[in-house]
Order: structure tokens, then sequence, then C-alpha cells
């Protein structure tokens, strides 16, 4: 007779193995459904109905290993092969990813991008359209992904680190809606080739020293494209390679694990103490998931077959992960034969669907716009002079084509009217006009918009609070004030956070945080290794998780090292996500003037075109830079801010609402009211700029001397074309190269704001040198402009 509590624990037994069982056959059935899917979107390009298609055929297993472990609060930070982990996390499903492989610019189709990136690029938000952070702590979140190789690595160091502070800092400890203890993991993936890559190197150095919970999956399968891992990595192994990082009793440093990516049981068996330790102990982890599989290859633009042996395809056929899965159900009972191949065709038909809908919601209003096209294109043909059989072939050629896209409605559009000018006040010819016009404005919306955020999101809707200052202000250097700034926002605002070369124990280079990491702690004050690209990524992810961080780079000189993830990640994030991410980050520099070929850059129009996106930030003194700081810190918009290296010790009025008063950006401020003459200048120049406008006032020639402030927004309600029309001479200089900083200002204002039509005699530009500054005081007076250069600039315009 079998005991009672026998009897018990053999039923529990009885329903763990049935749980288990079903836990193991959904996964196989979410694997075999990510494989259809791959398969079905490889067609639809090779059939033109997609562009370009990347896909994450031979890793579904080990993704879904992985996701068994994502919990809410968690980051992903992956790359474009990461479908399979989208569909276990319940952060994307089949018919969004075909959705976003049309393009379609709804939203509501493709929530990740509107249609502006090529699938398995994943985005989730964190803010919403009235400034809210999400419940980013409920949340299974993602970072918005980027095609460039090793770009998620930055920011996953930032994302991870995020969790380390709201575990530390006793400040944050009320922000529950944004995290939960410091418990969340940041999961980044990467491909095995894309290590190679300095990004990879630079943040797993990063991590292992600041000791934060990052969890990076390397997916090894064993080549870059088409050249094997033998060429790509030291070792012929990334988890070899990266030895001496092991962490070890009493070391900083990283956990290493190796696994099979076929192996679904193995996988789980390691993963699952793996990541515990991750969240409890925040100690980060490399996962070398090695015998990776490509079934279809790298992409649809080649096949593998062409660099591939016939023995390395015979055995990825043998190690598919979804036929390894399979095998080691039956083998052990979890299911049989029968139910299996229900599941697989069950999959076959979800990928089915998803394509067909997927299709279906993208082709459909783009055919009613054909439609509406014709309706209104067919009555040009009756109008007396009109070119009736173009008209009439032109709607034939739309008629006829099965897969119309936008830009096909258009330009069909376009060539009719173009045609019919002479006939435009005829009603027929308005209305497709009419027709023509909203449809195409409708587009760019659709397809321009949202590169800054809007609303009470955007820093151009900041309410502008002038500084005031008392009867007998307070005379001090301009590192005091910033000194003085920084204080008391550390005191009052908990979410700021400021890292960097030098910034901590001796309060960075020129004492603009001197003293204040001994009163507001190391955490939120913080000196860094000298590594730009991962200070840029730290600040990156910590913005996209709530908090407020001021990245530093020491000198703009070497902002070309942390560039990169600026441009890619940050500055296209509101484009890329159409409004669903926002990441406030502030990246605090110094530039301009100085001594040398590496500390006196100013190298604005690199910096201007390669960050649309960003505010860029131009102030000319420390005051300034302060009012911008407050204007930044009430929006959450990205921005630069580049203060005037040598402006530190020049004397400044301290106002007395240090912490309230705001610059607004966009509006250049007129120093000098003048009648012959408009300079146009910024940063450090401006003192130039006065100190030869002296002389030329001695000289009779009267100057308006106009600061802009701001080059990203630019001069946003013209004041300097209104300048213009009162002197009719306009001189644009800065410390950039030739066609540089000058000729973006010049094109802003000539133009854009039409300022061609006031001009008396030809407008001037007048910058630095084509080569780098020269060291030694005589080598910046002939390698920058000079004061004796503004003096002769203007003289000439005035003789001319």
């Amino acid at each position: 007779m079998i005991e009672n509590n026998e009897l018990a624990m053999n039923i529990e037994s009885r329903l763990s193995f049935e749980e288990f069982r079903k836990e193991v056959l959904n996964d196989y059935r979410l694997a075999c459904e990510s494989r259809e899917v791959s398969l079905l979107a490889r067609k639809e390009v090779l059939t033109g109905k997609a562009k370009f298609g990347i896909f994450g055929d031979g890793k579904e297993v080990a993704q879904i290993a992985m996701s068994k472990y994502f919990q809410p609060g968690d980051f992903r930070s992956g790359y474009y092969r990461d479908q399979t982990v989208a569909f276990a996390t319940g952060i994307a499903n089949p018919e969004q990813f075909f959705s976003q492989l049309y393009a379609d610019p709804d939203v509501n189709h493709d929530p990740f991008s509107g249609g502006r990136q090529m699938n398995s690029h994943f985005a989730t938000p964190n803010m919403d359209k009235e400034g809210n952070w999400l419940p980013l702590a409920d949340m299974k979140n993602s970072a918005a992904d980027m095609a460039p190789t090793a770009g998620q690595m930055p920011r996953a160091l930032g994302l991870a680190l995020a969790s380390k502070l709201f575990r530390k800092v006793e400040q944050l400890e009320d922000m529950t809606h944004l995290s939960n203890h410091g418990n969340e993991i940041c999961f980044a993936t990467i491909g095995d080739a894309s290590t190679s890559e300095g990004h990879f190197w630079e943040t797993m150095n990063a991590a292992g020293v600041l000791q934060v919970p990052l969890a990076v999956f390397v997916w090894d399968d064993g080549y870059g494209i088409s050249v094997p891992r033998k060429y790509q990595t030291t070792k012929n192994s990334i988890s070899k390679a990266l030895e001496g990082f092991r962490k070890a009793d009493g070391t900083n440093g990283f956990d290493i694990y190796n696994l099979k990516g076929w192996d679904y049981a193995g996988m789980c068996e390691i993963l699952e103490p793996a990541i515990r330790k991750i969240r409890e102990t925040h100690t980060p982890a490399l996962f070398h998931v090695e015998e990776i599989t490509q079934p279809q290859g790298h992409s649809t633009s080649g096949s593998h077959e062409r660099y591939k042996s016939k023995e390395r395809l015979a055995w990825e056929k043998e190690f598919d992960c979804n036929g390894k899965m399979r095998s080691w159900i039956l083998e052990n009972a979890l299911s049989d034969e029968a139910t299996l191949i229900e599941i697989e065709a069950a999959a076959k038909t979800t990928a089915q669907d998803a394509r067909k809908a997927a299709w279906e919601k993208y082709i459909a209003p783009i055919k009613n716009e054909v439609q509406q096209f014709i309706a209104l294109a067919t009555p040009v043909e009756a109008v007396a002079g009109a070119k009736v059989d173009f008209v009439q072939q032109t709607i034939r050629e739309l008629q006829a084509n099965r897969e119309p896209q936008r830009r096909d409605i258009l330009k069909a559009a376009a060539s009719i009217l173009v045609r019919h000018k002479a006939l435009k006040n005829d009603p027929a010819v308005q209305q497709l006009q009419a027709y023509y016009d909203t449809y195409l404005a409708q587009e760019k919306d659709n397809y321009n918009s949202l590169l800054h955020a809007t609303g009470i999101n955007s820093a151009l809707n900041v309410p502008v609070v002038p500084a005031e200052f008392g009867a007998e202000p307070t005379v001090i250097n301009g590192y005091e004030v910033l000194n003085k700034y920084f204080d008391q926002l550390f005191t009052n605002n908990p979410k700021v956070f400021a890292f960097g070369e030098d910034v901590g124990k001796i309060g960075d280079v020129n004492q603009g945080f001197a003293g204040l990491q001994q009163k507001h702690g190391g955490f939120r004050i913080a000196d860094t290794g000298i590594r730009e690209l991962s200070i840029m990524g730290q600040g990156i992810g910590m913005a996209l998780r709530g908090l407020r961080p001021i990245a530093e780079i020491q000198y703009l000189d070497y902002l070309l090292y942390g560039l990169q993830p600026l441009s890619d990640d940050v500055a296209s994030l509101q484009y890329r996500t159409k409004g669903a991410m926002y990441c406030p980050l502030i990246v605090r520099t110094r530039g301009h003037r100085l001594e040398g070929i590496w500390h006196s850059g100013s190298p604005m129009g690199m910096i201007i075109n390669s960050l649309r996106g960003m505010h860029v930030c131009v102030p000319r003194n420390m005051v300034q830079a302060a009012g911008m700081y407050n204007t930044l810190l009430q929006a959450n918009e990205p921005a630069l801010v580049i203060e005037s290296l040598n402006g530190y010790r020049l004397k400044e009025q301290l106002p007395v609402n240090l912490e309230t008063f705001t610059v607004p950006l966009g509006i250049p401020e007129v120093l000098k009211q003048g009648d012959d003459v408009t300079i146009v200048t910024y940063g450090s120049m401006t003192r130039i700029v006065e100190e030869g406008v002296a002389t030329l006032e001695e000289l009779g020639i009267s100057c308006e001397v106009i600061d802009v402030q701001t080059l990203l927004p630019f001069d946003i309600n013209h004041i300097i074309v209104e300048s213009l029309k009162k002197t009719n001479r306009i001189l644009f200089t800065d410390e950039d190269v030739p066609g540089g900083g000058t000729a973006y200002m010049f094109q802003q204002v000539m133009e854009n704001q039409g300022g061609y039509r006031w001009l008396d005699v030809a407008p001037r530009t007048l910058s630095a040198q084509a080569h780098r500054p020269a060291y030694g005081s005589d080598g910046d007076y002939f390698s920058k402009p000079n004061a004796e250069d503004i003096v002769r600039v203007v003289m000439e315009m005035m003789e001319e």
C-alpha cells in the first residue's frame, strides 16, 4: 500500500514532469516558428517584396535558452540576429517582424522603427510624450538596435552600470518604477567575428573594472561573413583569448562560460545559476556560445556555399540546433514523432499567417492611394490642351504595378503635374495638385520627422528664465561659476551623475568639480579610465534608463574616440525609433583655443554633420554654459556642450539664480549693436572678435557682433538676417578648418534665411588654417584667426 505522503510526492513529480514537458515543447514550437519566419523572409527579399534580409536561423535554441532568464526590468542590447530573443521575450512577434521587413511606416505595425530600420532592429519605448518615464522595472526592455558591428557594446556597459547605481546610491532608492533595487541585467549579444572590434574589448575591460551586471552572449558560427574565425580571433577562440580577464577570488574581471548552441539541456543547466549570480552579485559574465550554424548563410546578399566547404556544410546540417533539439526530445521521451510533426506544421502556418497579415496591412493603404490617384488623374485627360496619351500611359503603368510603392504614386502625380503647368488653373489639375501636396506632406512626416523630441520633451520648449544679478554682483573665475553650479545641481537633482577622466578626485582638469566628489560621493561624481568610447556608452545606457548623466570628454580633440556611438546611436535614436526612445545624455567637453595640435581643436564641421539629432552648444563663457545645462536638464534630448578651454580663469559675474536661469537653444545673442557690418561667431572667438571690433570702432567702422550660442539648432528665429538687413555686410568667423563651421553658418544664413537678398558686398568667411594648430603662442597666432585678421577682412569689405 502506498503511503499518502509517497503518493503526494509521486503526483507532484508527475506534475513537475508534465510542466517541464510542456515548457520544452513550447520552446521547440517557438524555435520552429522562428526558423519558418527566417525561411519565408528570405523568399520575400528574393522575390522583391523586401529590400534586404538578415536572419537568426541557426541561433534559435541558444536564444530561447537565454531568454528563459530575461526578466522584467532587464535590458537587451543586441544585434540583428536576435529575432528569436525578441519572440521569446515578447518584445516582438512574427507579424511585427514582417512589417519591419516590408518597411511599413505605420508604428502600429512596426512599433520598433516605423519602417525606418531593416528587419530585426528592435526597440521598446522608455518614455511617454508627456515626459514621464515608463515603468521600466516592470517591462522587458530593448535598446534600439544598430547595424554597425559591436555598436551595441558601449551602451550595454551603461545599461548594466545603471543597475549598480540604483542599488548603491541611496538617493535613487524610491525610484522603483525605474529599477527593482538594481536587480536588472543587461543582456548584450554579439556575433563572434564582431568581437574583433575595439568596442567589444573596451566594453569588456570596463565591465570587468566596474563590476556591473552585464551578460554578454557571443554567437559563434565560425565565420565573419566569408572570413573564418582563425583570421578573426587570437587562439581561434574569444573565450580563450579573454582568459586573462577571468574573475578569481580577490580580483575583479568576469566569469567565462562555454556553451554549445545546439545543446538545449546543457545550456539551461549552465545559464540558470550563472544568470542568478550576475543578478545577485553584479559580476559580469561572458557566454561563448559555440557550434552555432547559419542554415541560410550570412544574409540575402550572398550564398555561403561560395566559401564553406562541403564538409562544413554537412556538419552544419548535422548540428542544426532545431534538429538536435528534436532528436533530444524524442530520445528523452518528451514527445512522440506525430506530436512534433504537428508542431512543425503549425509553425509553418503561424509564419505564413504572420507574413500574409503584415503584407496586407502594408500594401492595402498603398493600393487605396493608387485608386485615389487614378480617380484624380483621369479627369486631367479631358482638360483642353492636356497631354492625353501621357496621362493614360502613366495611369496604365501604375495600374500594372502589382506591388506599388508610395514613391510610385508620387512620381506618377509629379510627372503629370510638371507637364501640365500651363493648365494649373484648371479645376482638375488643381485637384490633382492638392492631392499630391497632401500626400507628399503626409509621407514626409512618415519618413522625415522626429529627428528631435517634441512637446514637453523638447529643449526648444523650455521656458526662458533670464540670469539675474545682485546690485553688487559677485565676480569670480569661470571655473568657480561652474563649481558652484554643479554643487547646487547635485544637491538638488539625485538623477544627475558626472564621470570621465580626472572628473572625480581632482575635480576635472579645470576644476569645475573640485571638491564635489568628496561632498556628493564617488558614485555620483566618478573617475573613469582613458576610454572615451565606453564613457559615451556608459552615459548612453544610463540615460536610456532614466538617469541624467553628464559624460565628459576631457578635450574636444578626443571626441573622435567617442564619436561613433554618439553619431550612430544617440543622434539617430529619436529618428530611427520614430520617437519611441529617448536618450537625454549630456556630453561635456572643452575646446577651441589653447596650445598644440591635440589640445586646441574646434572641429565643428565634423561635429555638426555627424551629430544631427543632438544639440550642439558652444557657450562663450561659463555662465552661458550653466544656463545651457539648466535648459537641457529640463528637457529630454541629448546634447554636446563645448566649454571654452581658455575661459575658465576669466572673471564673470555670478547670477543669483544660478540653478534656475536658462539660455534658450537656437537663439543668438547680439553682443554689440552696429550699422556697418555684421560679424557672426561663437565660443572663444567672441573675445577675438571683440578685440578686433574695438580697433574698427576707432577707425569709424560700426560692427554688430552676434554670438550664435548653439550651432544645432541654429538661429531658429532668423535674428542674423535681420541684422544683415541693416548692415548689408556679413562676416562669419570661427576656429574650424576652411569650409567647416563658417561654411555651415554661411549656408544657413545665405540660403535658409535668404540673406543673399540683403548683400551690398560679397559675404566673407574667416576660419583657421587647414592644418592642425601649431604649438605655442605664435603657433596659435598663425594657425587661428586673430584680431588683426578681423580688422583686415572687415576693412576690405568696407572698401569693396
